[in-house]
């Protein structure tokens, strides 16, 4: 009997070293299903005490959608979703910093601008890198942070707003498009170090596209123009983030 018991108790103990004592598997099957939620819907895992917490990484991926939904075909990023993650990154006191990397076609003027003012309102450091490409109204998110990356084989595309579906053809209209126009403008003179009359330039080039106006900066090239910071990859964006964080964190101290 003592023999028996003896195995009893050396079959707990391995178990207990195998899959962990006192482990919570309801909590773990809730935290693996809320994961997967956040990877489908927002495409960030919530993997707690696996990963550095304290920066916090948003990606916005595929076609801006608004208010109106985009087909179902289009990879998107939907307003609705990235705005209150930034409201949780503005108040969670574990959250130091924000990385934003970008892949986007453009999309949605209002959502994307103002996802835009948002990035660039956070008190806390935010960094953003452009991987693929960050086009149209992607371009003001690219500037939205405190420092811009991108990579090598990064590109932007710069144009005037463009509509689809049906428009009135009146003044109103056109009055309508130059003031939506002059606030992404003005955003982005007010976010980067680019000249407004420079930008304005690229945005009514008319040499680059066969059918259209406007301008493709390939990597360097938006650098050059004072669009973008700095050519650079995931580990530049995450060392000047970490950097921008020690010294908003010292000139709190004082």
């Amino acid at each position: 009997m003592t023999k028996d018991l003896n195995n009893k108790v050396t079959t707990v103990k391995l178990a207990q070293k195998l899959y962990g004592e006192g482990k919570d598997y309801d909590k773990e099957k809730k935290e693996s299903k809320q994961n997967l939620t956040n990877i489908n819907e927002l495409g960030t895992p919530y993997i707690p005490g696996r990963i550095d917490d304290s920066i916090f990484v948003l990606p916005i991926i595929g076609q801006i959608e608004g208010h109106i939904l985009s087909p179902p075909q289009n990879k998107s990023t939907k307003y609705e979703h990235i705005i209150p993650q930034l409201v949780g990154v503005e108040r969670d006191k574990k959250i130091r910093g924000l990385l934003v990397i970008l892949n986007t076609v453009g999309g949605d003027v209002e959502a994307g601008l103002a996802i835009s003012e948002l990035i660039s309102s956070l008190s806390k450091p935010k960094v953003t890198l452009v991987l693929g490409g960050s086009h149209s109204i992607g371009v003001p998110l690219a500037t939205a942070g405190d420092y811009s990356f991108i990579a090598p084989s990064g590109t932007m595309t710069i144009h005037p707003i463009r509509m689809t579906g049906l428009i009135i053809g009146v003044p109103q209209t056109f009055k309508y498009f130059a003031k939506m126009q002059e606030r992404i403008v003005d955003f982005v003179v007010r976010a980067s170090n680019i000249d407004k009359q420079k930008l304005t330039e690229l945005m009514n080039s008319t040499d680059v596209f066969a059918n259209d106006i406007g301008t493709i900066l390939v990597s360097k090239e938006a650098v050059d123009y004072n669009l973008i910071d700095e050519v650079g990859g995931l580990n530049s964006a995450l060392l000047k983030l970490k950097e921008l964080i020690r010294l908003h964190e010292t000139e709190k101290k004082y």
